[in-house]
């Protein structure tokens, strides 16, 4: 069974887009991986890109082979299973996308501010989540 997350980013007009991602979603495993990996908002944007994902690399690589894929690179649904219905959805605020695809641990991008993650409980930066993991 995957420990499902979401993967969102705060847009400059108030709305959020966000996309599910099925394994690995814990803090010391997705959480570690976006915040070595995807720094910028840039990077943020060309992630959420790719919709739905199956796991997270630290990679956003090329079309991948979902059943044999190269290890650390992204496998998403659209991408390299060719599924339909799993692009990225934007949401007027972060509480409706909580609502429609929140999942155990949820991952927001505040442009200018980093990475903050929640498990339905608690809200911490990133950089605390993984701290606290490491205690």
């Amino acid at each position: 069974m995957g420990t499902r997350s979401t993967i969102a980013i705060q847009n400059s007009n108030g709305t959020f887009t966000g996309i599910y991602c099925h394994w690995d979603g814990y803090v010391s495993n997705n959480g570690r991986i976006l915040q070595e990996n995807y720094t910028t908002e840039a990077a943020v944007r060309e992630l959420i890109a790719l919709g739905d994902l199956s796991s997270l690399g630290e990679l956003i690589g090329s079309r991948q082979n979902f059943d044999d894929p190269v290890k650390g690179t992204c496998i998403a649904y659209g991408r390299d299973r060719n599924e339909t219905g799993v692009d990225a959805v934007t949401f007027d605020s972060y509480a409706e996308l909580l609502r429609k695809i929140g999942q155990e641990y949820d991952y927001l991008y505040v442009p200018g501010k980093g990475w903050y993650v929640t498990d339905g409980n608690i809200e911490l930066t990133l950089d605390e989540a993984l701290q606290a993991e490491m205690a």
